[in-house]
């Protein structure tokens, strides 16, 4: 019985020493100390030696039990030193070398431009608003003035959900929302994601961004219509900027007219941006057409007001002097970093 003692003592004071992690220690517990290991074993074997040995025996295992517990508590100690010293070399930090740069995003330039933009409107006491881009055909069609037969109806220019249900076309339905409402004098901005059935090309996208413009009040007129294209225009693209509107028609407004500003490349002279015309379009607008003021609930009789749309990538591109759209969506960043 002594002798197996020993051998046990042995073997496992090798396989102690001779450990390099916790795992392997928790391995040799088990098989020498645990519920069913060798020592536990010699305990259990002990009701066949006569009455005197036992104590004796019981003594020695008792004493290489505390001798290994003993044992692994030191190496446990040990691995754990080991572990932290080498922790401590490989994460040695030399102040004499040159930090790591870390790679900075910054906004994309359509943000850019439409944080200008609002800028520019806020300054005239706009209010920005949002809404829903999953939208009811009543405020992206119906209260807009735009009939049940009309061309931009059609599946193949609008995403429906439902009969009833679509992805707006336009952010007009958000004006559409404001207006009826009735808290007026009214005075917004409404920028947002729209979605229309085209393919992609170098300037048209199924999904892309409008940011349009409401103003309800009384003695509201065409004046300040043009007065405020022209502060917007003044602000956004140079201080020498001029605009023109030439007459055109939309289904909400009445008269409406497209907007052109003079080239801010030339000047006006003519150039390839402008295609030699000293012009380019950036917006549609118009005065609040009567039955749209009627269908929301004002009085067209006592309240006017005007509304404009403009597409939020065409300026970008504009500004930027960007000629092809797909280049704002496809996040190449040699392409990125130069804004």
């Amino acid at each position: 019985m002594n002798d197996k003692l020993q051998k046990i003592r042995e073997e496992a004071e090798r396989r102690i020493a001779e450990s390099r992690n916790n795992e392997s220690l928790d391995e040799i517990k088990v098989e020498f100390l645990g519920k069913k290991g060798e020592l536990t074993q010699m305990l259990k074997s002990m009701k066949d030696l006569s009455p005197e040995e036992r104590p004796k025996v019981g003594q020695m295992v008792n004493e290489v039990r505390a001798h290994l517990e003993e044992e692994m508590a030191a190496k446990r100690a040990a691995i754990k030193k080991e572990l932290l010293t080498a922790r401590l070399q490989r994460e040695t930090i030399d102040v004499t070398l040159p930090g790591t740069k870390t790679i900075r995003g910054h906004k994309h330039p359509n943000q850019i431009a439409l944080e200008d933009l609002e800028r520019v409107f806020i300054g005239m006491g706009y209010e920005i608003v949002d809404g829903p881009e999953v939208e009811y055909d009543r405020y992206n069609f119906e209260l807009l003035n735009i009939p049940e037969n009309h061309p931009a109806k059609d599946e193949q220019d609008t995403f429906y959900i439902t009969k009833d249900i679509l992805l707006r076309t336009q952010t007009s339905s958000v004006q559409a929302r404001i207006m009826e409402k009735g808290d007026l004098p009214i005075k917004i901005l409404s920028p947002g994601r729209v979605f229309r059935s085209d393919e992609v090309d170098a300037t048209h996208s199924p999904s892309f961004h409008q940011v349009e413009g409401l103003v309800v009040g009384k003695y509201v007129t065409m004046a300040d219509l043009k007065g405020t294209l022209d502060q917007f225009a003044t602000n956004f693209f140079g201080p020498k900027t001029k605009t023109k509107l030439r007459p055109h028609h939309f289904p909400f407004t009445e008269p409406s007219a497209e907007v052109d500003v003079t080239c801010f490349k030339c000047g006006g002279k003519g150039c390839g941006v402008c295609k030699g015309s000293g012009w380019i379009e950036i917006l549609g607008c118009g005065m609040v057409h009567p039955h749209v003021l009627e269908m929301c609930g004002i009085d067209p009789d006592v309240y006017s007001g005007f509304a404009f749309g403009i597409g939020l990538e065409r300026i970008t591109l504009l500004k930027y002097e960007i000629d092809d759209m797909r280049l704002l969506y496809e996040n190449d960043i040699r392409f990125l970093e130069q804004f």
